[in-house]
């Protein structure tokens, strides 16, 4: 089972080269992780399995705003389908409630039907889309969930 922790500067070179399995376009450059790291308006949580970090996830947070943003999730290839990417969406939520927030919203490629998925089984709801929202042309299905009752897992 994987570990769950806070990321840290050091694991900068791990977080750009999941980001480049994962993604194809739209990613997340070491520049952006670097300062995301250092945003106290932002989350940076890591999945560790062993001695390597398997996944990462990134929660945005805006002052007085109830709602927090997944900005981005991403499992290593390698650890598909070990659990990471549950761990971490059900650590994004936490570091939220933490926060006070009492609901998450995310956007997901209209193509990712594995990440609808796995939101959808974790209680998110489809709300909307937006059109040409990634640099491929395609839209971005959007999601939310409240987080004030908790989904059992």
């Amino acid at each position: 089972m994987p570990l769950i922790r806070n990321a840290t500067v050091g694991d900068l070179n791990t977080l750009c080269a999941i980001e480049t399995q994962a993604f194809a376009t739209d990613r997340l450059s070491r520049r952006s992780f670097r300062r995301l790291l250092a945003s106290p308006s932002a989350a940076v949580i890591v999945a560790e399995q062993g001695d390597r970090v398997a996944g990462y996830a990134v929660v945005l947070f805006r002052a007085a705003a109830d709602v927090a943003r997944l900005y981005s999730i991403a499992v290593a290839r390698t650890d598909l389908r070990t659990g990471a990417g549950r761990l971490l969406l059900a650590a994004a939520e936490q570091a939220a409630q933490a926060r006070g927030c009492t609901r998450m919203r995310l956007e997901v490629h209209e193509a990712n039907e594995r990440a609808a998925r796995l939101y959808e089984a974790a209680g998110y709801r489809a709300f909307g889309t937006l059109k040409n929202y990634y640099a491929d042309g395609a839209a971005a299905v959007r999601y939310e969930r409240s987080l004030a009752n908790p989904v059992r897992r």
